[in-house]
């Protein structure tokens, strides 16, 4: 008669936190949300009414578009950093012609992102450039451009056409949903599926977690990473031209402060800025946090110098806590 097995020693089977953190980053995120919005209205009840919570969408939206180009990015190991410039290019480029109507204006608008992710992707798919130095010198080159162009060929309207006015800062059902979100709503859908239900998106995944290996595999890694900065650039140049609805015109100063909290969104919401481990549901969760923060710090008098202070603090040490839990789990 062979020997009863031994008893399960006590909590076998009991996760750790720092496990349970890292297998399910979206249930803490929406914790912490829940938390931010009840101590920013603490702070001013006034947040709870409809313009208040409104106006953190009216924000959050462009920068989780920004964001899931970074995501993406991030996921591959690589990063851009010239999303800032390629949305504020976008959108200047929509105010300039906007007089020609506003399907023409949106549709220039969006090919500013396609020939940036082009070359983007070239640099660094090709090419083989580190992404940080690609993307700084595009980030560089754009800013030279259209500073220059804003005197010459782009000269004229900075007003944006009333279709993108109401896209980007208009709402329906009574003033209760703002436009914009149904445009990030479709596209934060889209990326999902990409990412979670294509052969493309466990391509990202895998030249994420080691390109090498993805070669051998037979991944064009090339290709992918030109899909990858492409799809970047044009989800910058989209919220680009949300940012521009909301304000009614452009100026080359428009995207220029969401370069940092585009990246610490994503940070924030589990992507690994090693690459190959992430996804875009916790980057929402990410935009609309940083929303309400940015909500917070308005209302008890921040300046930018402490509201890009807080960014930076949050990427490096959510970078360290994510990446010890990561390795623990």
């Amino acid at each position: 008669m062979s020997a009863a097995a031994a008893p399960p020693a006590a909590g076998a089977d009991r996760v750790s936190p720092a496990a349970w953190l890292a297998t399910h980053p979206t249930a803490v995120l929406a914790l912490v949300l829940v938390a931010l919005v009840i101590v920013t209205g603490l702070i001013e009840p006034a947040y709870f009414s409809v313009d208040g919570l409104r106006n953190t969408l009216l924000l959050a939206v462009p920068l989780a578009l920004m964001a899931g180009g970074q995501t993406i990015a991030l996921l591959t190991g690589g990063i851009d950093l010239s999303v800032a410039i390629t949305a504020t290019g976008a959108a200047y480029v929509a105010g300039n012609q906007s007089p020609n109507g506003a399907l023409v204006a949106i549709l220039l608008g969006l090919s500013v992102g396609l020939v940036v992710g082009i070359v983007n992707g070239v640099g660094v798919g090709v090419f083989r450039v580190n992404p940080l130095i690609m993307t700084l010198g595009m980030s560089g080159i754009l800013l030279g451009l259209f500073t220059s162009w804003a005197q010459t060929v782009l000269q004229g309207s900075t007003n944006v056409a009333p279709l993108i006015r109401t896209l980007g800062a208009g709402s329906f059902a009574g003033g209760l949903v703002p436009w914009n979100v149904v445009v990030g709503a479709v596209l934060a859908g889209l990326l999902i599926l990409l990412l979670t239900r294509t052969g493309f998106g466990r391509m990202v995944y895998a030249v994420g977690d080691n390109s090498f290996a993805a070669r051998l595999a037979g991944v064009r890694v090339w290709q992918v990473l030109l899909a990858v900065y492409v799809l970047c650039a044009l989800l910058a140049a989209v919220a680009g031209i949300l940012l521009a609805g909301r304000n009614g015109s452009v100026d080359l100063q428009l995207a220029s402060s969401l370069l940092l909290p585009s990246v610490a969104a994503a940070v924030i919401g589990g992507t690994s800025i090693f690459g190959g481990w992430g996804g875009y549901p916790g980057t929402i969760l990410g935009a609309l946090i940083l929303g309400v923060l940015d909500r917070m710090l308005t209302y008890l008098g921040a300046g930018e110098a402490i509201r890009f202070t807080l960014y930076g603090l949050i990427v490096l040490g959510l970078s360290v806590l994510y990446a010890r839990l990561t390795r623990n789990a």
